[in-house]
């Protein structure tokens, strides 16, 4: 069947996420039927490169063999048991293989099913910590402005993305909210850490004056991904984290969209030199496969809900598909590709190249910033260059760069008006180009008056 048989079926019965579905009234859905490497194909036999990795999950390429492979022996041995009373080999080695990679000190796992899911437990798991440590007052959590954390209530109740939250508002609890230290907010002349550093000032205020009713502070670290690819300085975790300590409070680091090599190293943490009390891990975990997802945290805090059941101190949280076997063995396969080959030197070499390719965006008139971390790349684009001021959103200027990209044969999803790039790690040098160049194309005809 042609692309225009699977449209018609879809509309009839598919409701899509963050998707006004009005709008494929005249925007096409694109049904894709089989993927290789950065490419994705149509039933019509188009292709489009896929250059935000199908919402940041996929790491070394669509159907790759090695992946695929360890989840085709898993499911013709076990598909999946209850975690809970079992246990199984594939949860079990990807647990210990976790605890060894992972900053030194985390060394407990536990499983939910997707990265919404991995903070709502771990914002529940610092509450229920201080319950059982006789601290029932810390009740509240800590977060930056435009932070995004996900979309189930507890995850987006300790967001900020306006867009996400605004209508459902009535049923969140709210967190005491500090200015993020977005560097594209720094005055001129100033540098990244040190705007960092400035920034710091107003979250060692609200530790101060909140610690003792505070559970955990959360962040993304190094990159506010859904928050238009806003970044900041790694000293803001080294400050965090001491203020932490200091104050008593726990950390709780989002790495769903930033782990597993985009920033540059394994884990963003890393780059600061810290180890957070829970990091929140899925997306690439399992190289853009299955929905998994995993909370790291330390013997301290697993210690505080060991107990005779009577006591009921146990964390009593669970998920149907749990520390699910094929999810695991795809997880596994991933960080078989880390161990076996020179995957981050290999992306700072493509960083490098996305850099260069889109260094002479910066001169755009309408481009207000180009900014980097590793392996995320945002264009900011804007009304007014000198003054910095943004296109109005109802205009939608991104959506049009998503237009000519598909027409181009690219997979561009604009977050408001800024273009970024997060492509999987097997793209090459020639395939970067072609991103940066329709991606530029795009940049010129959404930005005519």
């Amino acid at each position: 069947m042609a692309n225009r048989e699977w449209q018609s079926r879809d509309l009839a019965v598919v409701w899509h996420p963050c998707t006004q579905m009005k709008d494929h009234e005249r925007l096409p859905l694109i049904p894709i039927r089989r993927a290789e490497g950065v490419w994705l194909e149509d039933f019509d036999g188009r292709r489009y490169l896929d250059a935000i990795s199908s919402w940041w999950v996929n790491l070394f390429g669509h159907a790759h063999p090695r992946i695929a492979q360890a989840v085709a022996e898993q499911a013709a041995r076990l598909e999946h048991v209850l975690l809970a009373g079992f246990t199984h080999e594939p949860v079990i080695r990807l647990s210990e293989r976790l605890v060894r990679i992972a900053p030194k000190g985390l060394t407990r796992c536990f499983y939910a099913d997707n990265g919404s899911s991995a903070v709502e437990v771990a914002l529940k798991m610092s509450f229920h910590y201080w319950r059982n440590r006789g601290e029932a007052g810390r009740t509240r959590f800590i977060n930056l402005s435009n932070s995004y954390h996900g979309e189930t209530l507890g995850a987006l109740a300790v967001g900020d993305v306006a867009l996400y939250k605004e209508t459902y508002e009535p049923l969140l609890m709210r967190p005491i909210t500090v200015p993020s230290p977005d560097c594209y907010l720094r005055e001129p002349g100033v540098s990244w850490e040190e705007h960092s550093r400035r920034m710091f000032s107003h979250m060692e205020e609200a530790l101060a004056r909140h610690a003792g009713e505070v559970c955990a502070v959360i962040v993304e670290p190094l990159v506010q991904c859904a928050g238009h690819m806003r970044m900041y300085h790694p000293v803001y975790l080294r400050l965090l984290r001491e203020a932490c300590d200091r104050h008593r409070v726990h950390l709780i680091a989002d790495e769903i969209a930033v782990g597993f090599g985009r920033t540059g190293t394994l884990f963003a943490c890393e780059q600061a030199g810290i180890r957070p009390d829970f990091l929140c891990l899925s997306k690439g975990l399992t190289g853009g496969f299955l929905p998994l997802a995993a909370v790291l945290t330390t013997d301290e805090v697993y210690g505080a809900f060991y107990d005779d059941y009577r006591n009921l101190r146990a964390f009593l949280h669970s998920h149907s598909y749990t520390g699910n076997p094929l999810g695991c063995a795809a997880a596994l396969a991933t960080l078989d590709i880390f161990e076996s080959e020179p995957v981050l030197e290999r992306n700072r070499r493509l960083a490098a190249r996305m850099a260069a390719a889109a260094a002479p965006l910066a001169d755009h008139p309408h481009v207000g910033e180009v900014r980097q971390t590793g392996m995320i790349l945002a264009v900011e684009l804007v009304r007014d260059k000198a003054r910095r001021e943004p296109y109005p959103w109802q205009e939608r200027r991104g959506l049009r760069v998503y237009e000519h990209g598909l027409a181009r044969g690219v997979l561009l999803r604009p977050l408001g008006n800024v273009v970024y790039f997060m492509p999987p790690y097997v793209i090459t040098e020639e395939e970067i180009d072609l991103m940066v160049e329709v991606a530029a194309e795009g940049i010129d005809i959404a930005t005519r008056d």
